[in-house]
């Protein structure tokens, strides 16, 4: 039998400088006396470059299948299994040449190959196998789900299907294969759930326990271990058992209620701007009572509309400033003028400062002094340390020795002397320009000259911080988001006097905590905040010109965001937002708002009336009057079409402004501030391709940010 894969030719000259992963075959003999063919893929790199799935690395595998298919039937082989190169399966296909297919039609062809090769390994003549023996990650891991078994090595660091994440869905078998596997409800958490977790990955032992492997072994003899469990699977001595695959009464019952519940969960957590997600529910749902072949043609369409649309390219694009522009910021001096870090003085003890510490404690493993104005409050800081410590202790992030020492690296004091041997000083106290300056007064006189000084501020000036210093020159801003554990972002503010040693070892310090820094210009807001400022208070402006709360929602819904503008209000809290938009009316007052109904709202302290879950169920009565007292008479407000203009256009030139101004060094940098540090969504790109696309920036400054803009093709 002849395999033309000529259809797949356009694709290869399309990708013609592929890393191609070859697929090398060796017989291996097993303890039965029986022989297997084992396909290792390996595109030739260490492990710093994974394998991936490019169009010649799939013709290459599929003619190895083919041969082997062959010589299965000739007797010479009696079972076949793929595993990849030390520590790594395969990363799926590589998201940068994907992210350049130039039509749909083109789209629905690398969908059609990724089938046409993996799913030879169903119904292969021979039992086929697949040794996930390290990182498998989308197509990676649909070459396992499309064999006929699997096993999987307890060390392999991340396994996952995060297709939905950026912007796709698993094409190449996935959304119709894992299902079936291990039945709905753990493929709507593998598929849609867990990469809207910020990308969550598996561990060995829940791939195992879901039943995506059968079988899972050690590292030291992973392979060895793995050809003898596949010797007694083709023999019949081992039997393989699948608890999780599902069966009719799942069919006929659970799926349809699995899949409502799935579909109400995604429309109130991320609205329904996002279409992968939902393009992934449709299929999981389909691959209830469809055959192979359908449920793949269906992949093919879905991926094909979704590779060549707008959402894609944005989240080519945002994968890309995570995974290289953050790595590399714009702006960052040499690291050899950072000044090493060995021990941290926190100024506070609150929940912030606490945070604070915790973080850094676990992250540079050095001592960590924190400080308040009594005894009680600094006891009190370092009870919750040592609670926190105690939790990672329990969910087995920690041993006990690293227990002990985290704990013992902590301490506290009411005397700012103490302070005297920190090399790096942040503080962590009231959003106040005295009270910022008159702790870092006190310090100073104790500290060394190159100790580093660092304020989290989020809308004071860094320069009027350190105005009363000796040496302003060694300030710098270092604003964390909330929480502080989880949100991967810092904005480090170069004020007119920080010199380079400072900000290097700001930028040093933010590696080594895990962080990503972008540096920011000492304005107002910075970035993250002068952008949700914008947005929060158009909103306030317009409810207080008489437009409805739901016609708000509605206009600033196609941005995609994680929450409508009064939910992010009530995190943020009244008292604090208020703070904020009076902070850039003060700046910038022909371009923002502040709001008396929104301090009103503050004083009354709440806007939205909540269930006993803390659910939101509308808007508090009480807080609608107030805002109607703010209404003038005869204000009838805007349409949400009027409005989502008028926001889309007033963002498009405040990010123009920004970067005339040389708030930060490109609208990617925007872009990656909003992404890790506010929630907005990869699939819009951050926020400057959307604006490319809608039209707001050739309306504000007559230009797009990008050059092609971010879209998708025909």
């Amino acid at each position: 039998m002849t395999d033309d894969t000529s259809r797949f030719d356009a694709l290869v000259a399309l990708d013609a400088d592929e890393v191609v992963t070859h697929s090398h075959v060796r017989d291996v003999p097993l303890p039965s006396g029986r022989t297997l063919a084992l396909v290792t893929l390996d595109n030739g790199r260490d492990h710093t470059r994974p394998s991936t799935l490019g169009p010649a690395t799939l013709l290459e595998l599929g003619r190895v299948l083919e041969e082997q298919r062959a010589r299965g039937a000739r007797g010479e082989i009696q079972g076949l299994a793929i595993t990849g190169k030390p520590f790594i399966l395969a990363a799926g296909a590589d998201l940068t040449k994907v992210g350049e297919i130039p039509d749909r039609e083109t789209g629905r062809l690398m969908a059609q190959l990724g089938h046409h090769v993996l799913g030879k390994l169903h119904g292969l003549g021979v039992p086929t196998f697949v040794f996930i023996n390290g990182l498998a990650l989308g197509g990676g891991l649909e070459i396992g789900l499309n064999a006929d078994y699997r096993t999987v090595d307890a060390s392999a660091p991340a396994i996952a299907l995060p297709e939905v994440f950026l912007g796709i869905i698993p094409g190449w078998g996935g959304a119709w294969l894992l299902p079936n596997l291990i039945g709905i409800e753990n493929a709507l958490e593998v598929v849609i759930s867990n990469p809207l977790k910020n990308n969550r990955m598996l561990k060995p032992a829940q791939v195992r326990e879901l039943g995506i492997a059968d079988a899972i072994f050690p590292p030291a003899n992973f392979l060895e271990d793995s050809l003898r469990w596949a010797d007694g699977v083709i023999g019949g001595d081992t039997q393989v058992k699948r608890p999780n695959q599902p069966g009719k009464l799942e069919r006929a019952m659970k799926w349809d209620i699995a899949i409502g519940v799935a579909e109400k969960t995604l429309k109130s957590r991320i609205g329904e701007v996002a279409k992968s997600p939902y393009r992934a529910l449709e299929l999981l749902k389909a691959a209830k009572n469809t055959d192979r072949a359908t449920g793949f043609a269906a992949e093919d369409e879905a991926l094909a509309d979704l590779i060549s649309g707008d959402q894609f390219r944005a989240s080519i694009y945002a994968f890309n400033l995570v995974q290289k522009r953050a790595k590399r910021p714009a702006g960052a001096p040499d690291k050899e003028l950072a000044r090493r870090i060995g021990k941290v003085g926190i100024l506070g003890a609150g929940l912030m400062a606490s945070q604070f510490a915790l973080l850094f404690v676990r992250r540079l493993q050095v001592p960590v002094l924190i400080t308040d104005l009594d005894q009680a409050r600094v006891d009190k800081g370092i009870a919750y340390i040592h609670e926190e410590i105690d939790k990672l202790a329990a969910k087995g992030r920690i041993d006990g020795d690293e227990t002990n020492r985290l704990k013992a690296l902590v301490t506290g004091t009411t005397d700012k002397a103490d302070f005297a041997d920190c090399d790096w000083v942040i503080e962590a106290v009231f959003e106040e320009l005295g009270v910022k300056q008159q702790v870092f007064a006190e310090v100073e006189q104790h500290v060394s000259p190159e100790a580093i000084l660092a304020t989290n501020t989020s809308s004071l000036s860094v320069d009027d911080i350190g105005a009363k210093l000796a040496h302003p020159e060694r300030l710098v801003g270092f604003h964390f988001f909330n929480p502080v554990a989880v949100m991967p972002l810092i904005e480090v503010v170069k004020a007119s006097k920080t010199d380079d040693a400072a900000l290097s070892t700001a930028m040093v310090t933010a590696a080594k905590l895990r962080k990503n820094a972008v540096i920011t210009a000492d304005t107002p807001g910075f970035v993250v905040n002068r952008i949700l400022a914008k947005l929060l208070g158009e909103a306030m402006h317009a409810v207080e010109n008489g437009t409805s709360l739901e016609t708000v929602v509605e206009a600033q819904r196609p941005l995609g965001l994680p929450m409508d503008p009064f939910v992010l209000l009530e995190l943020v809290g009244l008292k604090v937002g208020a703070h904020v938009l009076d902070t850039h009316h003060g700046a910038f007052p022909e371009r923002f708002f502040a709001s008396p109904a929104l301090h009103e709202l503050a004083e009354h302290g709440k806007l939205l009336e909540k269930d006993a879950k803390d659910k939101v169920k509308g808007y508090d009565k009480d807080a609608l009057k107030i805002i109607r007292k703010h209404v003038p008479k005869g204000a009838s407000g805007y349409t949400a079409e009027e409005l989502r203009i008028r926001i889309e256009d007033g963002l498009a030139d405040e990010v123009h402004r920004m970067l005339e101004d040389g708030v930060v060094s490109a609208a990617e940098d925007i872009d990656l501030c909003l992404i890790l540090g506010a929630g907005f969504p990869f699939q819009m790109g951050g926020v400057t391709p959307y604006l490319d696309r809608v039209g707001a920036s050739e309306r504000a400054f007559g230009d797009t940010f990008h050059h092609p803009p971010i879209r998708g093709v025909a």
